[in-house]
Protein backbone atom coordinates (compact mmCIF):
# COMPACT_ATOMS: atom_id res chain seq x y z
CA UNK A 1 0.00 0.00 0.00
CA UNK A 2 1.27 3.40 -0.74
CA UNK A 3 1.08 5.85 0.86
CA UNK A 4 -2.46 7.39 0.95
CA UNK A 5 -3.69 11.33 2.41
CA UNK A 6 -5.73 10.77 5.23
CA UNK A 7 -8.16 12.84 7.10
CA UNK A 8 -8.47 12.71 10.73
CA UNK A 9 -11.48 13.69 12.58
CA UNK A 10 -10.82 13.64 16.07
CA UNK A 11 -11.50 15.87 19.36
CA UNK A 12 -9.29 15.26 21.73
CA UNK A 13 -6.10 17.30 20.88
CA UNK A 14 -3.58 14.90 22.34
CA UNK A 15 -5.57 11.78 20.86
CA UNK A 16 -5.36 13.52 17.28
CA UNK A 17 -1.29 14.57 17.42
CA UNK A 18 -0.68 10.95 18.18
CA UNK A 19 -2.92 9.83 15.45
CA UNK A 20 -1.06 12.34 13.19
CA UNK A 21 2.30 10.75 14.31
CA UNK A 22 0.65 7.28 13.47
CA UNK A 23 -0.09 8.16 10.05
CA UNK A 24 3.11 9.44 9.20
CA UNK A 25 4.81 7.08 10.66
CA UNK A 26 3.18 4.35 8.81
CA UNK A 27 4.47 6.02 5.53
CA UNK A 28 0.78 8.62 4.64
CA UNK A 29 -0.03 12.14 4.61
CA UNK A 30 -2.15 13.91 7.01
CA UNK A 31 -4.86 15.88 4.60
CA UNK A 32 -6.09 17.86 7.21
CA UNK A 33 -7.07 17.37 11.54
CA UNK A 34 -10.99 18.53 12.51
CA UNK A 35 -11.98 18.67 16.23
CA UNK A 36 -15.61 18.58 15.83
CA UNK A 37 -18.97 17.91 13.90
CA UNK A 38 -19.12 21.04 11.86
CA UNK A 39 -15.71 21.24 11.11
CA UNK A 40 -14.90 17.39 10.37
CA UNK A 41 -18.47 18.18 7.46
CA UNK A 42 -16.80 21.12 6.33
CA UNK A 43 -13.53 19.05 5.79
CA UNK A 44 -14.99 16.33 3.85
CA UNK A 45 -16.46 18.96 1.59
CA UNK A 46 -12.75 20.97 1.05
CA UNK A 47 -10.24 18.58 1.85
CA UNK A 48 -8.70 16.00 -0.71
CA UNK A 49 -8.10 12.70 0.94
CA UNK A 50 -8.16 8.78 0.54
CA UNK A 51 -9.34 7.52 3.76
CA UNK A 52 -10.95 9.17 6.71
CA UNK A 53 -10.78 8.27 10.63
CA UNK A 54 -13.63 9.55 12.22
CA UNK A 55 -14.12 9.16 16.30
CA UNK A 56 -17.16 8.63 17.07
CA UNK A 57 -18.14 10.61 19.79
CA UNK A 58 -17.16 14.42 18.92
CA UNK A 59 -17.51 16.79 22.10
CA UNK A 60 -20.10 14.47 22.92
CA UNK A 61 -22.02 14.24 19.68
CA UNK A 62 -21.99 11.55 17.56
CA UNK A 63 -20.26 12.09 14.28
CA UNK A 64 -22.74 10.20 12.21
CA UNK A 65 -23.34 12.66 9.87
CA UNK A 66 -19.98 13.06 8.80
CA UNK A 67 -19.98 9.06 8.63
CA UNK A 68 -22.76 8.97 6.23
CA UNK A 69 -21.58 12.04 4.79
CA UNK A 70 -18.35 9.85 3.54
CA UNK A 71 -20.56 6.62 2.88
CA UNK A 72 -22.52 8.42 0.31
CA UNK A 73 -18.96 9.70 -1.15
CA UNK A 74 -17.37 5.89 -1.01
CA UNK A 75 -15.00 7.05 0.92
CA UNK A 76 -13.42 4.61 2.73
CA UNK A 77 -13.16 5.62 6.44
CA UNK A 78 -12.58 3.95 10.00
CA UNK A 79 -14.45 4.30 13.24
CA UNK A 80 -12.42 4.81 16.52
CA UNK A 81 -14.14 4.89 19.73
CA UNK A 82 -13.35 4.29 23.44
CA UNK A 83 -16.77 2.83 23.85
CA UNK A 84 -17.25 -0.46 22.20
CA UNK A 85 -20.60 -1.52 21.90
CA UNK A 86 -21.59 2.26 22.31
CA UNK A 87 -22.12 2.38 18.50
CA UNK A 88 -25.26 2.94 16.70
CA UNK A 89 -26.63 -0.71 15.06
CA UNK A 90 -26.38 1.01 11.44
CA UNK A 91 -22.49 1.74 11.63
CA UNK A 92 -21.34 -1.46 13.63
CA UNK A 93 -20.76 -3.43 10.37
CA UNK A 94 -18.54 -0.78 9.47
CA UNK A 95 -14.51 -1.25 9.95
CA UNK A 96 -13.74 -0.18 13.97
CA UNK A 97 -10.94 0.41 15.72
CA UNK A 98 -11.17 0.54 19.64
CA UNK A 99 -9.22 3.47 21.55
CA UNK A 100 -6.71 2.87 22.79
CA UNK A 101 -4.92 1.37 19.78
CA UNK A 102 -1.27 1.04 18.68
CA UNK A 103 0.44 2.16 15.59
CA UNK A 104 0.80 -1.40 13.95
CA UNK A 105 -3.19 -1.74 14.72
CA UNK A 106 -3.95 1.11 12.96
CA UNK A 107 -1.60 0.10 10.16
CA UNK A 108 -3.37 -2.93 9.65
CA UNK A 109 -6.81 -1.42 9.49
CA UNK A 110 -5.53 1.48 7.22
CA UNK A 111 -4.45 -1.53 4.72
CA UNK A 112 -7.61 -3.25 4.96
CA UNK A 113 -9.08 0.26 4.09
CA UNK A 114 -6.52 0.88 1.37
CA UNK A 115 -7.07 -2.41 -0.32
CA UNK A 116 -9.77 -1.66 -2.65
CA UNK A 117 -7.65 1.72 -4.15
CA UNK A 118 -4.65 -0.47 -5.13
Amino acid sequence: MNGCKILIIEDEGMIAMMVEDMVTGLGHQVAAVAGDLEKGLEAIEKETFDIALLDVNLNGRPSYPIAAALFRRKVPFLLTTGYGVGIDEEWRKHPILQKPFTEQQLGRALQGLAAPLG
